[in-house]
Order: C-alpha cells, then sequence, then structure tokens
C-alpha cells in the first residue's frame, strides 16, 4: 500500500506529523520533482519565485522539511506559524478529515515549537526556492503587537519574507486586530522591525464588504508588500461528511467559491496596487490559472496535498505551463488580473 493511502488510515494529526517526518528525510537523498518551466518563473515583493506555486502556513509549522517541499516543485514554502514562545494548542482530536468534502477542519490553535527553534532550523536548512516565514502571538499574550515585533523581527534575519498571520479563527480575538486603528498600529511596527525584509499580510476570508476596504487601505498606507487572501474559513457551506459538525476553520475544496469571491474583492478594493496571494481550495493547475488571471500573482496550496499527494505541485505545475502557453502567455506576470 503506498504510504500517502496508508497515511489516510489513521489519526488525522498523527498522520500529519508523519507526513513531514518522512518528507524531512526524504528531502536529503530524494529526487527533485520540479518540472522545469521557464515560463513560471515571476518575480513579487522584490523576490524572484521559481514558479508561483507556494506551499501555505500550517502544513510545516516547525520548519522541518524544508528541502523536502521544495523538492516536490513548490516555487515558495511558508513555514509556521511561529510564536514567540512554545505552546501546546487547542485540545486534541483538533483536525478532522472530511473526505466526502475534499475538505479539512482544525482548530489547532498555533500549536508550535516557538522561534527560537523553528527560525533557527529555518535559516539552517537547504532552500530550493523563496522561503516565507509566518508569525503569531501567543494566545496568552499580554500585548499581542509586542509579539509580532519579535517574531518579525527575528524572522526577517532569516526570511526572504515574512507573513503576519492575524486571521487564524482558533486564537479568541487574534482577527480583531484585521480592525481599523489595530491594524494599523501592527503594521506600523512591524514595518519598522522588518528591515528591508518584505512583509505579507494574511488576512481572513470572512469579511465584510466594509472590512475589506479598510483592510486594502491599511495594507498599501502602512507599506505591507503583499496581501494573502486568506485563511480558513468559519462559514459552513453545505458538506457531507460525518464531521461538519465541529468548530474549527474549514478549507479544502468546498472554501473555493468564497476564496475566489474574496480575491476580487481585493483585487477591485487594492486596485492591483498589492500583489496578491490567492489560498483556499485551489488543487489544480486551472484552479491556479483562474486565480492568476482573477489577479493573484502567487497561489498557495495546503489542504489539497491531503488528497493530492506530494505529486501534486509538479502537476499543477505542468498544466499551468500548458494554460499559459495555449493562451499565449509569455510568463505569470502577464496573466495576472486579466479578467
Amino acid at each position: 500500500m503506498p504510504a500517502t493511502r496508508l497515511l489516510r488510515l489513521i489519526d488525522p494529526e498523527r498522520a500529519h506529523t508523519a507526513a513531514v517526518r518522512l518528507l524531512s528525510a526524504w528531502g536529503a537523498t530524494g529526487t527533485v520533482l520540479r518540472p522545469r518551466v521557464p515560463r513560471l518563473e515571476t518575480r513579487v515583493a522584490g523576490l524572484t519565485f521559481a514558479n508561483p506555486l507556494g506551499l501555505a502556513a500550517g502544513v510545516d509549522k516547525d520548519a522541518r522539511a524544508i528541502p523536502g517541499w521544495f523538492a516536490l516543485g513548490f516555487g515558495a514554502v511558508e513555514v509556521g506559524t511561529l510564536t514567540p514562545l512554545p505552546q501546546p494548542g487547542n485540545a486534541k482530536p483538533r483536525l478532522f478529515r472530511l473526505h466526502e468534502d475534499a475538505a479539512v477542519i482544525n482548530r489547532f490553535g498555533f500549536n508550535n515549537g516557538g522561534q527560537a527553534e523553528g527560525i533557527a532550523r529555518a535559516g539552517a536548512a537547504t532552500r530550493g526556492g523563496v522561503l516565507g516565514i509566518n508569525v503569531g502571538a501567543n494566545k496568552d499574550a499580554a500585548d499581542r503587537v509586542a509579539d509580532y515585533v519579535a517574531g518579525v523581527t527575528a524572522a526577517a534575519r532569516v526570511a526572504d519574507y515574512v507573513t503576519i498571520n492575524i486571521s487564524s479563527p482558533n486564537t479568541p480575538r487574534l482577527r480583531d486586530l484585521q480592525e481599523g486603528a489595530a491594524l494599523r498600529d501592527l503594521l506600523a511596527a512591524c514595518r519598522a522591525a522588518k528591515g528591508a525584509t518584505p512583509l505579507f499580510l494574511k488576512v481572513a476570508p470572512d469579511l465584510s464588504p466594509t472590512q475589506i476596504d479598510d483592510i486594502a487601505r491599511a495594507a498599501i498606507d502602512g507599506g505591507a508588500d503583499a496581501l494573502i487572501m486568506g485563511n480558513t474559513t468559519v462559514s459552513r457551506p453545505a458538506l457531507a461528511s460525518r464531521h461538519k459538525g465541529e468548530t474549527g476553520g474549514l478549507s479544502g475544496a468546498p472554501l473555493r467559491a468564497l476564496a475566489r469571491e474574496r480575491l476580487s474583492d481585493f483585487r477591485r478594493a487594492t486596485g492591483g496596487a498589492l500583489p496578491l496571494v490567492a489560498v483556499g481550495g485551489v488543487d489544480t493547475g486551472a484552479e491556479a490559472y483562474a486565480r492568476i488571471r482573477a489577479g493573484a500573482s502567487l497561489v498557495q496550496v495546503y489542504t489539497a496535498m491531503v488528497y493530492g499527494g506530494p505529486g501534486l505541485p509538479a502537476r499543477m505545475l505542468r498544466e499551468l505551463d500548458a494554460l499559459l502557453r495555449r493562451d499565449g502567455f509569455a510568463c505569470v506576470a502577464d496573466a495576472v488580473g486579466v479578467d
């Protein structure tokens, strides 16, 4: 039985941990699966990406398998979320596969071994592309802005870009940092801490039109270099799985329609003045291409890896290359926002 099928038979969180460990071991000696597709090279926020396909934060929280992820084909790998102090996260069980829906619900709560170990591990790793480090605040932090500043300061010494994640639904009141003055103060503090390293802002898909406009303006005025739209959703479209009633953030195929809508909303709200990174229900080269045409400069995957397996990134890249060639685009940047 293939290892990926075997992993699906065991507890989801144990399977996730085992998969990262396997990839960590394989990454040092395994065959590089990334196809050579020069058309896919693109430049965003002053960084050159071999291709626009990235691994989203949350898959490799503690930066344990960076070479392996790049070997699978990703042009960028974003590790974390890392908090200043180690924390166990929420009580188990906290990860649920929704097989019938090609989805996942998680309520991890920023479980990680802390920034000191994670950032050191990331700095020592051999990288085959752009490395992002995603930082957050500890659940019991007295000053969450100070936690983000500490994370940005430490991660900027190592990462090609740093993401401030204020969009997880699994840390109480974290999403309040997306609002008004709180967001502007956070961006100002993190901008001062980042030095020359690009700063990305990751926001939720569960936003009103007024919130979208306010976040877009704050991100532009606050000097963010890109905006990642988005994270998991607390909304619940129609689902078939027996786990559909679990609390937490929903990701995967059922998030696709909402993620597409929010990407278009932020493209409109930013007027193309800020690069956008699309996340949520991206599981094929065709879907990645649709997001690019809708305004995304980069795309990321997470849940699709659970159902698509390790060959998914290479398949997506070949399909994306074929679609660009079919439509006469010489490079990814030429297709961004054409729709």
